[in-house]
């Protein structure tokens, strides 16, 4: 399966790990599925730490860089493509970075696993929910 990790899923599996379900937790481990990951996530784990919602002990940029270094995660693109498709989405909400999420699961035909109750909400998303 090829999954498309929400920015707080990706989060929480490097500093709260505690806060993935089992299922979230087996898949992420599962040796056959593909991990990706949204530059849209790391603009967005930026803005959590801005806001104090998490906190960290070191700059952003070493973080960043020592968070893509312990998982094997494949770039998600922000492509032409992926603009195009949030312009056309349907989206019950605005927040941005979900947004852009959403557009990159549709044109890469990824899997988003989140706890999002309104992407979940999305018939027209394949997700995968942390429960």
């Amino acid at each position: 399966m090829k999954l498309l990790l929400d920015t707080h899923i990706w989060v929480w599996a490097i500093q709260r790990p505690d806060k993935l379900g089992r299922g979230v937790r087996r898949e992420l481990r599962r040796a056959g599925n593909e991990l990706y990951l949204s530059p849209v996530s790391i603009w967005e784990a930026h803005h959590m730490v801005r806001r104090r919602r998490f906190n960290l002990n070191r700059p952003f940029s070493q973080w960043v860089r020592e968070a893509l270094a312990q998982a094997a995660l494949r770039e998600a693109p922000f492509t032409f493509a992926v603009g195009e498709a949030a312009a056309q989405l349907e989206f019950p909400q605005s927040d941005v970075g979900d947004i852009f999420l959403a557009a990159t699961a549709v044109t890469f035909g990824l899997t988003l696993v989140t706890a999002d109750a309104q992407l979940l909400a999305c018939s027209w998303l394949r997700t995968l929910p942390n429960d």
